[in-house]
């Protein structure tokens, strides 16, 4: 029998345990929608565009796409209008798509791109990314205004995308 010291025995332990844990395994969980799924925000059909996806899962486990950042937002920030029985506290994850990798990104973490010449499906779009210095690649590139995170978008903001 192999014998671990104390201190390779608890990395090794934390290390099985953070990356086969349920808690873990649903945080790298990709949000994917069907072909039914349709953006509550603007009816179109999500799937048509995967590189601008965007979801909010709740706690109880029903998940909500969009077709791109902007109208996750306007979801967000009026709750009232498109789930009544819903709050923001009820909200588990946030996710939406890396513009550069095309990957899922935390919502609530990410950087996000505006006034940029790059077009999402419903026109202007805040454009995600999950690395500060992605942004600030896209931001030079595609002659965007500023760089921002989740807590600086204002449903004021989001109405001059409009």
């Amino acid at each position: 029998m192999l014998a671990l010291s104390p201190l390779k025995l608890i990395l090794t332990l934390t290390l099985t345990l953070t990356l086969f844990s349920p808690a873990g395994a649903e945080e790298r969980k990709v949000l994917k929608p069907s072909p039914k799924d349709k953006c509550p925000v603007c009816g179109m059909f999500v799937a048509k565009y995967p590189d601008w996806v965007a979801a909010i899962r709740f706690r109880e486990g029903s998940t909500v796409f969009f077709d791109g950042a902007k109208d996750m937002f306007k979801f967000y920030f009026d709750l009232k209008k498109y789930n009544p029985s819903k709050r923001q506290t009820d909200i588990e994850t946030l996710q939406v798509t890396d513009y550069y990798d095309l990957t899922p990104v935390n919502g609530f973490e990410a950087f996000y791109v505006l006034g940029s010449d790059v077009y999402g499906p419903m026109g202007r779009e805040l454009i995600p990314f999950a690395k500060e210095e992605a942004a600030k690649e896209f931001l030079t590139d595609h002659k965007g205004k500023s760089i921002i995170k989740f807590k600086e978008v204002t449903p004021a903001l989001i109405k001059t995308l409009d």
